[in-house]
């Protein structure tokens, strides 16, 4: 795993932001052929694609920034600085939307209508940003040694217990055998490889690669082809993305926290409850329009 995909000289491409480049592009020509679908012109979408691409990464950025603010109180020359890492897919969502809302207010375009057009491309450019993680070495997993019921734990339970592991001799350190035969050895120069040297850890990215390519087949070519109210899509997207994290942070060693619990998964149960509500709503609206 190596994090540069082309080097000449002193100008380098990363896979990372090479990846970043083929979810855009992609995305906006899915954008644009389901856009046209809807009445939409390619202007309309493409200028929409920056808006909602800048407010998210604005974002997933502001939101990381802010759970982590004692550091970057201490550090407040590395807020700006993304190249060093930090971002916060639940805060590119909440970042997302807040442009799709003022976009669609300036064009006066329906919001919902915007927010379907952009599920299926957001949760591709996920499932393609993930093998970016992975060249990098981060947004890892823990150890495949971990026991089932650390790993399926809501609190901090891991980092104890790994904790706690590093201080048995070897012979009980060889009882934890490996759960999985995939595991991956990431470099040292990682950060995965430098919080876990020489071990064998879930690949955590790839998790969510996966699970992200599938929740978008299901968009693309089943959500999408039903005639549900505008918005329905988007919030099913949510959830299902909400869901997908719930279980991937199960396996990620570095999460953010609240009060002891994962974030992800606070949010992300707070979202699944506001998207059920949307799309209630919706369907009530509809049915009375009808």
């Amino acid at each position: 795993m190596n994090p540069i995909f082309l080097k000449i000289g002193n100008f380098q491409i990363g896979y990372y932001g090479l990846c970043y480049a083929i979810s855009f592009f992609l995305g906006v020509e899915l954008a644009k052929y389901y856009g046209e679908q809807k009445g939409l012109n390619k202007k309309q979408v493409e200028d929409y694609a920056f808006v909602a691409m800048l407010s998210g990464l604005l974002g997933g950025r502001l939101y990381y920034v802010l759970f982590n603010y004692s550091y970057y109180f201490s550090h407040p020359e590395d807020i700006l600085a993304v190249w060093k890492g930090g971002m916060a897919i639940h805060g590119g969502i909440i970042g997302g939307i807040i442009g799709t809302l003022i976009y669609a207010k300036i064009k006066k375009i329906n919001f919902f209508l915007l927010g379907d057009i952009a599920a299926a491309p957001l949760i591709l450019g996920q499932a393609i940003g993930r093998l970016g993680n992975l060249a990098n070495g981060e947004v890892h997993g823990v150890p495949t040694f971990t026991p089932l019921n650390i790993i399926f734990s809501f609190k901090t339970r891991f980092y104890e217990w790994y904790s706690y592991y590093n201080t048995l001799p070897l012979s009980e350190k060889n009882n934890y055998k490996e759960l999985v035969p995939w595991g991956l050895v990431f470099p040292k120069d990682s950060p995965a490889g430098s919080e876990f040297p020489n071990l064998a850890l879930h690949p955590a990215m790839l998790y969510e690669s996966l699970l992200n390519f599938l929740g978008f087949l299901f968009i693309w070519f089943y959500l999408r082809k039903k005639n549900y109210p505008s918005g329905v899509i988007m919030f099913s997207y949510i959830i299902i993305y909400s869901v997908i994290r719930i279980l991937v942070s199960f396996f990620r060693a570095e999460d953010l926290m609240i009060y002891g619990v994962r974030a992800p998964h606070a949010i992300s149960v707070i979202l699944i409850i506001f998207s059920v509500v949307g799309i209630v709503i919706l369907n009530k609206k509809s049915k009375k329009i009808s």
